[in-house]
């Protein structure tokens, strides 16, 4: 017999034992004689014998995996702050004995897609998950968190009446933004652009408020033209610079972008139409993306600590499955500005 075809079947048999005799070995029951016990877990040893997943899930015991899933329609593969994220979860989940189960949804609009991620939770292949990427409300995120089922989500705001299962998490964008426009101020801008992220997602709209609020504070008035559509990738920025450039109207003399991608994208824009940072526009991004410090010019940003995020919504999801109290629902991380060679005084 192949050791990748026994079951707890084959075991009993082996073990001289009955079926449910093993079944209680594996899930440590105490009414088991100590002579049995040596007997199936010498079997169970020599065989290398694993516990169907489904049948332990059945049992009600924790899979100890959690799901990852990211919804993005760009290139995951190749964005680095995504790919450390990613890393994140793993390396504390790991650091917990847990397994990650990583999806990557394109589109949340496609059903078959979404039947797959609800058969996950139902099947219980996984304790709980973490959605990154969510729109402010996800229907189908909703009715996990209505079945009962343990969510995390990244970028988003507790409801009127928050669930004990659900768990969020976002940044203090408003005083990233208001700490953005106020050093462009202090460096004597008053004509600031700015280009939105995604503004479906709960970052994309506080950005812009915070924005809005911040010039008022400061007592800027803010043109319509320099209100630019974006994302939060690179292709955004580029395509929102050359939205703006296209127009032929004044420019800006600074421009705030949704995050340091969007600005990447940006630059390499302005410079490919002779526009230099920041000789002829200020540019400020927001994250502190990896390559930010290195990024030609060194980029000025608003940092935020999406490790420390990470592990904080790991370990307090792991710490709601495994029911530990006292359970953060809610976790909210400030921002801070990081001067570099991106700006400069009018």
């Amino acid at each position: 017999m192949k050791k990748s075809e026994v079951n707890s079947t084959a075991i009993a048999r082996l073990a001289g034992v009955s079926r449910s005799t093993v079944s209680r070995v594996i899930n440590n029951y105490s009414n088991v004689p100590t002579e049995t016990r040596d007997k199936v877990m010498k079997v169970i040893q020599q065989y290398n014998y694993f516990p169907n997943a489904s049948a332990q899930a059945l049992a009600g015991k924790r899979s100890r995996t959690i799901g990852l899933f990211l919804i993005d329609q760009g290139h995951v593969a190749g964005d680095i702050l995504t790919n450390m994220l990613i890393v994140s979860v793993i390396a504390h989940a790991s650091e917990h004995g847990y397994y990650v189960l990583t999806h990557i949804i394109r589109h949340t609009k496609d059903t078959e897609v979404i039947k797959n991620v609800r058969e996950i939770f139902y099947q219980r292949r996984i304790d709980g998950g973490i959605f990154i990427g969510a729109a402010i409300r996800e229907p189908f995120i909703e009715e996990l968190i209505e079945e009962g089922f343990t969510v995390g989500i990244f970028d988003q705001e507790l409801p009127e009446h928050p669930e004990p299962n659900r768990i969020v998490s976002n940044f203090n964008n408003d005083s990233g933004m208001k700490q953005a426009v106020a050093y462009l101020a202090g460096l004597g801008h008053t004509k600031i652009g700015v280009i939105n992220g995604d503004m479906k997602r709960l970052s994309g709209q506080t950005k812009y408020e915070g924005f809005l609020m911040a010039m008022r504070m400061c007592g800027l008035e803010v043109n319509p033209d320099w209100v630019l559509d974006g994302d939060f990738n690179e292709s955004s920025g580029v395509h929102a610079m050359r939205t703006l450039l296209g127009k032929g109207g004044e420019l800006p003399t600074a421009i705030i972008a949704a995050n340091d991608s969007v600005a990447f994208g940006a630059i390499r824009e302005l410079k490919e139409h002779g526009v230099q940072v920041p000789e002829d526009i200020s540019v400020i991004g927001f994250d502190d993306h990896a390559l930010s410090a290195k990024h030609h010019p060194a980029l000025t940003t608003i940092r935020v600590d999406f490790s420390g995020m990470l592990k904080r919504m790991t370990l307090c999801l792991i710490a709601r499955i495994e029911d530990k109290t006292p359970v953060v629902r809610e976790i909210s991380l400030d921002c801070s500005l990081v001067v570099r060679d991106s700006c400069r005084r009018v």
